[in-house]
């Protein structure tokens, strides 16, 4: 029980004297919270302790500490405090000694410096996905036999005759909806309820749920007489896919430090692809043992489930979903795990207690309760203007995965190969090449995704993946009869897959998994894989009909143009989070959707022209999101780096010097707010 009473409506300690409120209860500081996470159009992002004193900071500390009964670490909670506050001046708090220097100066350089649990948690999280990958590819492979085997074959023989192609043009709506009933379960039940079970018993007990359907359903598959069989056990599939999906990126968001969240999250997408490549080595595997490979090739997918449910639970649990429980020790002693050294958790704890209080004044000032229900905050989802724009931020990432076609090849890229002229062997040898490229291609975005962000590697990638998509469409009028016509569509699909594994693929559940606030967190990720399985299964549910109807040509001509589409929606729409703890995302969600499409179109556009068109040197890039200590420093470096440049520039000084925004340079930082431009 907590040490505190409540006197005359004041918080009071267990010997009856008045105990110092929360800082954040002030009304001004309180309302000044509400104006910078509502409408931050100069896109500052703001750390809410750089504005208290020492003194303060300090009365804040022993409150915090008495009310959730950690008086027994305030002297670790003052240091972590103090650090959270300066984090780039660690040397000048007192009372640090040299190993704790030296754990906190090694947390910069060396930024994979992790502790042991935190990587088990993160090895665990990766079979979860690979699970995910397997489940995938199973199918894949048993396209070429199942349909026959079950009665309802959509290719070959049965489909000539009189009725033949009316016949098969239903039976490929049926083999559709065998393939996308999963993502249809998910879309529909598995992604909404795993909001419930996280809320209700974290995220430890979830994943558990989640293995247990992914151990139970391949195996049930493997076993069916029917295609409606195939179809239930797909369900059941879809439910533990579901619950992982939502599940896994957030726990690996919740633990990892800011500096490589990005990295260890998109361990999800890194294993997913090695999911797939696994898969399709058990669909060469068994390719032979006559009529039952197609049972094998699906029902293999239980294996990886095995050690996800005998080791999960000696991971800790998330910190944060602790600290929305008020179980502050135990977050404190998630974290001790989950970090190097002690100052380090502390300062985690006591920098997310101070923001998550940022996200329930919010809430609050909106006029809706904190403890609300799951319809609520799905309501809450488009009603919070923060909130709002993470929605649309994750929607549009998890509807550009789909956009861009990849799972018309994860799912039926045997089914593609087959149709270029491959026998089944070949087929299979195909989508082994595809699924190794995935996962090869896959590594780099562990280190690229938070040095040149998220943002950064889609827009790098969206546009090669549309050109790489057309010219495998074109190639499949090479002649059927020409030894280039199955090279050149392998080749073109092999790059186009090349270019997704270090972008779309891993950046879409990164980054729904960071965006949420803690309160919608669970929702707002529910909402992000319904969204990215709806159209999932859309497409899954489409595609053999649309190559009956549009041949391949058409098809990947049709998905080539929805990467153009999708291009453009990620530059309008989609900000930048690298390198930012969950919490300080609050402010960068808080510069309105106009501001950050005027920004793109005036600041960002121009720039890309000038320096990668006309080639010009020494401009500054633009930054719409700065931090208020630590990017005033990176960008007055880049600007003398850019003054530098000018100076070597050609004697003539044909190219004019280009002018930085002075809300960049920090000119305006001391000037009243109404002097400050929009930006």
């Amino acid at each position: 029980m907590s040490a505190e009473e409540v006197k005359d409506g004041v918080p009071t300690t267990a010997q009856g004297e008045k105990r110092r409120g929360s800082l954040f209860n002030d009304e001004t500081k309180r309302r000044k919270s509400i104006q910078d996470l509502t409408e931050n159009i100069e896109g500052e992002i703001r750390n809410p302790l750089v504005s208290l004193t020492e003194e303060e900071l300090l009365d804040d500390v022993e409150a915090f500490a008495a009310e959730f009964e950690l008086t027994d670490i305030l002297p670790l909670l003052r240091k972590g405090a103090l650090i959270a506050q300066n984090p780039f001046e660690f040397d000048s708090v007192p009372g640090l000694d040299t190993e704790e220097k030296n754990e906190l100066l090694l947390e910069r350089t060396k930024r994979w410096r992790g502790t042991r649990t935190l990587y088990l948690t993160i090895i665990l999280n990766s079979i979860a996905a690979a699970i995910q990958g397997w489940d995938q590819t199973g199918s894949n492979g048993a396209n070429l036999s199942f349909p026959i085997d079950l009665g309802i074959p959509d290719s070959g023989p049965a489909c000539q005759g009189p009725g033949g192609a009316a016949l098969c043009d239903k039976n490929s709506w049926i083999v559709g909806f065998v393939n996308s009933v999963p993502y249809i379960a998910i879309c529909v039940f598995a992604a909404w309820i795993s909001d419930p079970i996280n809320h209700l018993f974290g995220r430890r007990v979830t994943i558990f749920i989640a293995a247990i359907f992914s151990l139970l359903a391949p195996i049930g598959s493997g076993f069916v007489q029917h295609w409606g069989q195939l179809v239930a056990t797909r369900v059941l599939l879809g439910i533990g896919m579901g619950l992982k999906e939502v599940t896994v990126p957030v726990y690996s968001a919740e633990i990892a430090p800011s500096t490589i969240r990005g990295g260890l999250v998109m361990s999800w997408q890194v294993w997913t692809a090695f999911g797939i490549f696994l898969g399709t080595c058990a669909n060469l595997a068994v390719k032979d043992v006559g009529s039952i490979a197609w049972r094998l090739q699906i029902g293999s997918a239980f294996i990886p489930a095995i050690p996800l449910v005998l080791l999960i639970f000696m991971c800790p649990e998330s910190p944060r979903w602790l600290m929305s429980k008020k179980r502050y020790r135990a977050a404190y002693e998630s974290f001790l795990r989950l970090r190097k050294s002690p100052v380090q958790a502390a300062r985690d704890l006591y920098y997310a207690h101070a923001l998550l209080r940022q996200e329930e004044i919010l809430i609050a000032e909106a006029g809706i309760s904190v403890k609300s229900n799951m319809f609520t905050r799905i309501i809450e989802l488009v009603t919070i203007p923060r909130v709002r724009r993470a929605t649309q931020a994750a929607g549009i990432v998890m509807i550009a995965q789909q956009m861009c076609g990849i799972n018309i090849i994860a799912f039926y890229s045997s089914t593609i190969f087959s149709q270029a002229g491959a026998g089944v062997t070949e087929a299979l040898l195909a989508s082994w090449g595809f699924g190794l490229v995935n996962f090869v291609f896959a590594w780099p975005a562990v280190w690229t995704i938070d040095t040149f962000g998220r943002r950064a590697l889609l827009l790098f990638t969206f546009p090669n993946m549309c050109w790489t998509l057309l010219a495998a469409g074109f190639s499949f009028w090479i002649p059927a009869s020409s030894k280039g016509h199955l090279g050149a569509i392998a080749l073109f699909i092999y790059l186009f897959d090349a270019f997704y594994s270090p972008g779309e693929g891993p950046v879409p559940f990164t980054y729904s998994a960071e965006v949420f606030p803690l309160s919608h967190r669970e929702v707002g990720m529910s909402f992000a894989v319904a969204t990215n399985n709806f159209w999932g299964s859309i497409l899954s549910l489409t595609l053999p009909r649309m190559l009956r109807a549009m041949k391949p040509q058409g098809v990947f001509g049709f998905y080539a143009a929805m990467n153009f589409l999708a291009f453009w929606m990620i530059f309008f729409w989609l900000p930048e989070t690298k390198q930012r703890t969950l919490e300080e995302l609050d402010y960068v969600f808080a510069v309105p959707t106009r501001t950050h499409m005027k920004y793109q179109t005036s600041q960002v556009a121009p720039y890309w022209v000038k320096r990668y068109v006309l080639r010009k040197k020494g401009l500054v890039e633009p930054q719409l999101y700065k931090f208020d200590d630590y990017d005033a420093h990176v960008l007055a470096r880049d600007e003398k780096a850019a003054v530098a440049a000018r100076a070597e520039a050609d004697a003539s000084r044909e190219q004019p010097v280009a002018e930085t925004n002075p809300v960049d340079r920090g000119e305006l930082a001391d000037k009243p707010a109404a002097d400050k431009p929009v930006a």
